[in-house]
């Protein structure tokens, strides 16, 4: 683990509470952060740029000019008046930014690059199962897909839980781009900020926009809460990276951040595995691009199939176990008092 100087360490300690708050903020449509640290949204612009000034009292502190490291996908957090800068991705445990780069529970961060058009296992525990899809690009002079996440398939007690990215020739931010069904039936949600739903088949759960578009939290209480923001990739991604996107298609994908509860020491997938209190993290951390590989482990044969080689869904004897294999009444998981 790198090891940074007094100062350096006091900034990020700072920021990394900034970024949690932020990310609380966002998920419950607050106002913005303090003063001391602002947000620059990227917009596509990869030199978009933030002037901090030092409003203490007395101060004589001279103001500065941050820009966004290029590694951070959409947008940044830089805290003034040093102009330090930091990307989401590096302190959010459990985020899941652009070409798929997650955060660990234990804080490092990974890429996990899976294939195009397969479905890839995120989470497996006893009680909840998340897939993930991926959608990709194909560049001639790389061994691999560029890929993004462009949907969830998740699993809990009987139900099925769809969030994705609706395919899109041409982005447009004012439009929806999120497609949303719980067991085959789409999700009625208004198209304003704070807008709520929530089903009288599993009171427990409920999605809420965070903006009039494209942004919502997804939540069971007492078991996830998943903040997901449709993302296309612009021009000036392409042009960096070399995707070689084309007109026929923005790519939309989704960034997302994840929250869980109660998980058992049991959990596996791609991202929770590294919330087993025996993992270990043998990826070299120190690599600017640290990737796990084991794909085949985590594949799954459908969105909402429990059958990758890691799978937990419905296994041991816990009750909440139970309930998501169909047990009793096979709501058992989202009815107990326990999610009221």
């Amino acid at each position: 683990m790198a090891r940074w100087s007094a100062p350096t360490a006091a900034a990020v300690a700072t920021v990394l509470g900034a970024s949690l708050l932020y990310m609380a903020l966002v998920a419950s449509a607050q106002p913005p952060l303090p003063g001391n640290v602002q947000v620059i949204s990227m917009n596509g612009k990869r030199n978009s740029k933030f002037t901090c000034t030092d409003t203490r009292k007395n101060s004589k502190r001279p103001g500065c000019t941050a820009t966004c490291p290029n590694r951070c996908p959409k947008k940044c957090l830089v805290l003034c008046p040093t102009c330090k800068t930091f990307c989401l991705c590096d302190f959010y445990p459990g985020v899941s930014c652009g070409d798929p780069r997650f955060t660990g529970a234990d804080g490092n961060n990974f890429y996990f690059h899976g294939k195009k058009d397969q479905d890839f296992c995120i989470l497996s525990d006893a009680g909840l199962h998340i897939n993930a899809h991926f959608i990709g690009k194909r560049n001639p002079a790389m061994s691999r897909d560029f890929t993004w996440i462009q949907a969830l398939g998740i699993r809990f007690a009987h139900h099925h839980l769809y969030v994705g990215a609706a395919r899109t020739v041409r982005w447009d931010a004012a439009a929806d781009h999120l497609s949303l069904s719980l067991d085959d039936e789409a999700v009625p949600l208004p198209a304003f900020t704070g807008a709520r739903w929530s089903p009288p088949t599993a009171p427990a759960l409920s999605v809420t926009r965070t903006a009039q578009a494209n942004t919502v939290v997804v939540e069971l209480r007492g078991v996830f809460r998943i903040m997901a923001n449709v993302v296309p990739i612009t021009a000036e991604d392409s042009r960096v990276h070399g995707y070689g996107v084309t007109d026929d298609d923005s790519l939309a994908h989704l960034d997302l951040g994840f929250k869980f509860y109660d998980l058992t020491d049991d959990v596996h997938g791609v991202l929770g595995q590294t919330y087993r209190t025996d993992y270990v993290n043998r990826l070299n951390v120190t690599a600017k691009m640290p990737v796990m590989g084991g794909a085949d482990n985590f594949v799954s044969s459908g969105l909402f199939e429990t059958d990758c080689a890691v799978a937990r869904f419905g296994r041991g004897s816990t009750a909440t176990a139970s309930a998501a294999a169909g047990a009793g009444n096979g709501i058992a998981m989202v009815t107990d008092a326990k999610y009221l």
